[in-house]
């Protein structure tokens, strides 16, 4: 009798749990952690779909990643990252953001393959599902379509590259690991290399127009703990932006359970006071902030505000140690 063929359609991503270090041994393999958005696409009954990871219609966003699934081969879903490639090539999240008032290439890279021709693969390992990718799927696509490889080398020879080049960090997947839709199992985990991490908006303080700087923070088990007032890495647009996101997230307490704090810090990066001027909010809006380090008193050194991010979850923002 033959097996009936599986559907294609949306299926919820893996969820990768967070790791100060990466496993290491033959049983790990390791990819680029790629600084963009999560999209799961499919071809069903020749139409093809390109959803962000909750489900989202990604289609009219990016219809140049659209098209170019169009030799995706039928009843075929596959996992990836849209990226944006800055001027030195490398993934840039802030030109994603931006990328409709640019001309940065936009990229879709894969590295899974969940249902093929109508075969569920979920249940295969990683590392046989990253075979077939290779060569069922792979050779029909082209740019802006492309492969996230196995990278060759040790945990400690990654790690100095991905350094040195400048790149977000690692991925580490164990190499039986079968597909597990919405599980944070622990099978597949991710590392920050260079300092960048997301962070919540809890309020921020008044200025001009719009606000002067935003105040963020992590959560701690059940609390939201302060880490950092940030002004730079904002456009007149994206501050009228954010205002209007902040409607009617406004609250009278402050969220932060360290706040007011004793002192100032060595940094100035304290916030001593609730001061006037601070308008608090609901701890919902999450945020990509880059940073040069953690201080000693757990706070951020020269925040620089990337972007705003949509499908995090604020509850699951944790204070994440980088490699020194």
């Amino acid at each position: 009798m033959p097996r009936a063929k599986t559907k294609a359609g949306f299926i919820q991503p893996v969820l990768l749990a967070r790791a100060e270090r990466l496993p290491e041994g033959p049983n790990w393999l390791y990819e680029l952690k790629l600084d963009g958005f999560r999209a799961i696409a499919a071809k069903a009954e020749g139409r093809v779909h390109l959803w962000s990871r909750n489900e989202k219609d990604f289609g009219p966003r990016y219809p140049s990643i659209l098209k170019a699934l169009a030799n995706l081969p039928d009843n075929t879903v596959v996992d990836g990252e849209i990226v944006a490639l800055d001027e030195a090539g490398k993934p840039s999240f802030s030109t994603l953001q931006n990328h409709g008032s640019t001309k940065a290439a936009i990229v879709y890279y894969i590295f899974d393959v969940m249902v093929l021709a109508g075969r569920d693969l979920a249940a295969e390992r990683v590392d046989r599902r990253k075979q077939l990718l290779a060569e069922k799927v792979l050779p029909y696509l082209s740019d802006p379509i492309r492969s996230s490889p196995e990278l060759p080398g040790t945990l400690d020879e990654l790690v100095h590259a991905v350094r040195v080049q400048g790149f977000e960090g690692l991925v580490a997947k164990r190499r039986d690991s079968q597909y597990e839709p919405g599980q944070r199992s622990g099978a597949w985990a991710k590392m920050r290399v260079n300092r960048s991490q997301e962070f919540v908006i809890g309020g921020y303080t008044l200025g001009g127009r719009t606000f002067d700087a935003l105040i963020i923070g992590y959560f701690d088990g059940p609390r939201l703990l302060y880490a950092a007032r940030t002004r730079s890495g904002f456009t007149p647009a994206l501050r009228e932006a954010l205002m209007r996101r902040f409607q009617g997230l406004e609250i009278i307490e402050c969220p932060f359970a360290n706040l007011p704090e004793a002192r100032s810090g060595r940094w100035g990066e304290g916030l001593i006071a609730a001061k006037k001027n601070c308008r608090w909010l609901k701890p919902v809006l999450v945020a990509r902030v880059e940073f040069v380090e953690w201080t000693p008193d757990k706070h951020l050194r020269h925040p620089r505000f990337v972007a705003p991010l949509e499908g995090e979850k604020a509850s699951e923002v944790i204070r994440s140690v980088s490699l020194p």
